[in-house]
């Protein structure tokens, strides 16, 4: 048999390396994913963590960034005095609701997700040693909309508030109105949450609303807006339809700032703008001047 047209192997060096195996070579290790943001007021570059550990706010130019419910809890009730209620409380799928996903098996990503079973924490603490019924929607979870459970943990913590005669603290953190999935169940708990804050209203309670970035839809056209006194922090979007459907209807040009919450208190629907870092002392100070 002829080997001319067979391809040769080149000759090794008898002084040439042995080749390095592939499997022995450390790789090299690239940054780890959400190590860093950017800051959509800023536009810097922020170091995640340095972000976190300081109230959520971008070191740069303390910007609001969106905070995560459980840290809320801690950054504005005293340490170990949070007692949460009605955890019994589940959402189920009244309508088997779809859309891109069945309603059901997007409650469940969004529980693993967030490590919430919804939208909504209620329950009884202290904020600088003061006691009061908080409560809080978390933008986290389906954009903090208000189902059927958010509703009655709502109404019923603030059935509490008016039996144990306590301040009442909802922070207001909602993109995304009422809940779609549920309809008019939905819908219902805009009137049953609302009723609930007239009750507490004759008993003579003190309703503390803060309103965080996004405040929108339903929950912003009911408790939201329902506070004795409404506190907003700096820049948040707070109103019933967002600005690009405003404008769509209108079809006119919107004011500077519109739906922001210096616009709002420049026209009377907030009381005060506070940053972050000055909460828990202005929640204080009007708990101490309102109450007996």
């Amino acid at each position: 048999m002829s080997t001319a047209n067979l391809p040769m192997t080149p000759a090794i060096p008898p002084d040439a390396p042995e080749p390095e195996d592939s499997s022995r070579v450390p790789r090299k290790k690239g940054v780890p994913e959400g190590l860093w943001i950017l800051c959509p007021a800023c536009s810097k570059t922020v170091y995640r963590k340095r972000m976190e550990q300081g109230l959520y706010l971008c070191p740069e130019c303390q910007h609001h960034f969106i905070v995560p419910g459980r840290v809320r809890i801690s950054q504005l009730i005293d340490e170990g005095t949070f007692e949460e209620w009605f955890t019994n409380l589940l959402p189920s799928d009244p309508l088997e609701f779809s859309d891109s996903k069945p309603y059901k098996e997007r409650l469940v990503a969004e529980q693993k997700k967030t490590g919430l079973t919804e939208a909504c924490i209620v329950g009884k603490g202290y904020l600088r040693g003061r006691p009061l019924v908080f409560g809080l929607t978390d933008s986290a979870f389906i954009m903090g909309s208000m189902g059927s459970v958010v509703g009655e943990k709502l109404t019923r913590a603030i059935e509490e508030a008016t039996r144990l005669k306590l301040p009442l603290v909802i922070v207001s953190g909602s993109g995304g109105g009422a809940r779609m999935h549920e309809g008019i169940l939905s819908l219902m708990q805009m009137g049953k949450v609302s009723m609930a804050l007239g009750e507490f209203h004759k008993e003579g309670g003190l309703f503390i609303s803060i309103l965080t970035n996004p405040t929108m839809g339903g929950v912003a056209a009911s408790f939201a807006s329902l506070g004795d006194i409404t506190i907003a922090e700096p820049k948040a979007l707070v109103g019933f339809a967002g600005p690009r459907v405003v404008q769509a209807t209108v079809k006119k040009p919107l004011p500077e700032n519109f739906q922001t919450s210096e616009f709002l208190l420049e026209h009377g629907f907030v009381d005060r703008i506070v940053a972050r870092p000055d909460l828990r002392m202005e929640i204080s100070r009007i708990i101490d001047y309102c109450t007996k």
